[in-house]
């Protein structure tokens, strides 16, 4: 017996994993340049008799260092299987049955899928433009027990500031305001503060983006106590394997390795989405390390330039619903290299 929830079910769709020769993937958001070196000698050094005995459960070596990072304690920071796994877990705790969850439209395409397995209402509410409209929006009614709030946003890249946060969680209160900020490192700017300020907010931030390591599966969450253990309760067993959790703390050691290649991300990302401007493009300024874009016109359009780029080896991402997405481009930020041979086949 499967449950109608599930046989209805529309499930997340991740960016293309090709099996092509020759291919630059810009369709995942995935970081262009590798890891620090620490996290290949943290592979190398690995015994791999660790891997008979189970992992800590509660990842307390990555926990304190995380905590040290963001100047909290470690009871405050829990520790996933990628961050996809820490939204699926805030989603199951902090939602009663039959409550909604909120998201803004456009947003990360996971959160339907979280809530229609949770079954819950989903509450889509249109992307305020701008700090004003974040700050004087209404909650919607009836209230969410959950709002999801991706902070810098995806697909678009936009961002809010962290007083307009504060201001809408502060009316969403007692519900929780979820902020996905997978981006913020690319941002130079973040909502941690919020999280260890105010008794309703959580972030959530991912191993995958900034610390090139998309294939590893490690996720966070930073909050108030209560919340954080309230996940722990729920969570699997041995939810971080040994192995991740050495990287992971590898990775940390090299924030400036990290740094680096943020800013040599950001300063590809700025000069691209400035040629595209340029060819007439209708660019959406990006927090992020992929630029939201429209074709001109006059030209061919989105789903006819995805498919010719693709010829030439490219994978970028076209959303397709809500239908109004489909006009745009979702690229991510490559090498400079990747980034003008892509430039080239866009604006012939």
């Amino acid at each position: 017996m499967i449950r109608p929830s599930v046989q209805a079910l529309e499930p997340y769709v991740p960016g293309e994993q090709p099996k092509l020769k020759r291919i630059v993937k810009l369709n995942a958001n995935e970081n262009a340049y590798p890891p620090s070196p620490k996290v290949k000698d943290a592979i190398r050094e690995f015994d791999p008799r660790r891997l008979r005995l189970y992992p800590d459960p509660g990842c307390n070596r990555l926990r304190h260092l995380l905590a040290r990072r963001y100047g909290c304690k470690a009871e405050s920071v829990f520790v996933g299987n990628g961050s996809d796994e820490v939204l699926r877990l805030a989603v199951d705790v902090f939602t009663r049955n039959a409550a909604p969850v909120g998201v803004f439209e456009p947003s990360y395409s996971l959160y339907p899928v979280l809530s229609a397995i949770r079954e819950a209402p989903l509450c889509r509410v249109p992307l305020p433009n701008g700090d004003g409209e974040l700050a004087a929006l209404k909650v919607p009614e009836p209230k969410p027990d959950l709002f999801c709030l991706v902070n810098p946003n995806a697909p678009t890249g936009t961002i809010f500031g962290i007083e307009a946060v504060r201001e809408f969680a502060r009316k969403l209160a007692p519900s929780i305001l979820l902020v996905d900020e997978a981006y913020a490192l690319f941002a130079g700017s973040d909502c941690v503060a919020l999280a260890l300020e105010e008794p309703n907010v959580v972030v959530a931030r991912t191993f995958s983006k900034a610390w090139s390591l998309a294939g590893l599966r490690v996720g966070v969450l930073v909050g108030p106590e209560p919340l954080v253990s309230a996940l722990y309760k729920v969570k699997d067993s041995y939810n971080v394997d040994a192995l991740a959790q050495a990287v992971a703390e590898a990775a940390l050691s090299d924030p400036d390795w990290m740094q680096e290649n943020v800013r040599r991300i950001v300063a590809t990302r700025d000069r691209f989405s400035k040629a595209l401007e340029e060819a007439g493009w209708d660019v959406t300024p990006s927090h992020a390390n992929f630029v939201w874009c429209r074709p001109p016109e006059n030209g061919p359009d989105a789903e006819k330039l995805q498919a010719k780029v693709r010829n030439w080896g490219f994978l970028v991402r076209r959303f397709t619903e809500p239908v109004e997405l489909g006009s745009h481009l979702r690229i991510s930020v490559g090498t400079d290299a990747e980034m003008d041979e892509l430039l080239g086949l866009l604006v012939k």
